[in-house]
């Protein structure tokens, strides 16, 4: 990455309907760049078999992460199906402060708690699948839900898409490749906006300085 000052890292959100791509294009992304790295949320659901704490996820009591919503020390928070699940500050922070990037997997809703927030250190992007009809196709081709499970996850995604104007950028998901291609141009342009380039100011000034000497 070639930039004239230190970069502060911002949260980079990929929101979209179940089926759209958003997770084969996080593990893609992710794979690709060593400036960017996942957010891990914290739950108060009991660990399945094949997670692996901090990594997975960081497993909470319920009075533990209700004591760290009291504290403020969520960056967003929501209760589903009588579990609660959040995004703890202080780790998304610290990388933030080493320039390093922090990819979100989250609704809407999380995204607008975290964007109110951190207006500033945030930039969010939704992702449209071509049409419902291959939205379905893609959820039924996976083979992993059964009807009752395809159906909600359609039902719940006209909801989800009516919220697409709440994002940053949008981007239909025909092809994979094309679409990592377009988050990754985005990726770069975010890192060299002037308000994430820390010490700009002091590089133009010994810029100029330099040229005066002459």
């Amino acid at each position: 990455m070639s930039l004239v000052a230190n970069r502060r890292g911002f949260m980079f959100i990929l929101s979209s309907p179940s089926g759209a791509g958003k997770t084969t294009l996080s593990r893609m992304l992710l794979e690709s760049d060593d400036y960017i790295e996942m957010s891990v949320s914290a739950t108060t659901r009991a660990r399945r078999p094949n997670e692996v704490e901090g990594e997975d996820y960081h497993f909470l009591d319920t009075k533990t992460f209700e004591q760290m919503v009291h504290d403020a020390e969520f960056l967003e928070h929501a209760k589903v199906f009588d579990h609660y699940y959040g995004t703890p500050k202080a780790p998304v922070f610290d990388a933030l402060h080493q320039g390093v990037d922090v990819l979100f997997d989250i609704d809407w809703q999380g995204t607008q708690q975290v964007a109110s927030k951190c207006p500033g250190d945030v930039v969010s992007i939704f992702i449209l699948p071509p049409s419902m009809a291959e939205l379905e196709r893609r959820l039924r081709t996976r083979a992993a839900d059964s009807e009752l499970v395809i159906q909600s996850r359609m039902s719940k995604a006209a909801s989800e898409i009516s919220h697409w104007d709440a994002y940053d950028y949008v981007l239909v998901n025909r092809d994979i490749g094309e679409s990592l291609a377009t988050i990754q141009g985005i990726l770069r342009a975010e890192r060299h906006k002037r308000i994430r380039q820390q010490g700009l100011s002091d590089y133009v000034e010994a810029l100029l300085q330099s040229d005066e000497s002459k």
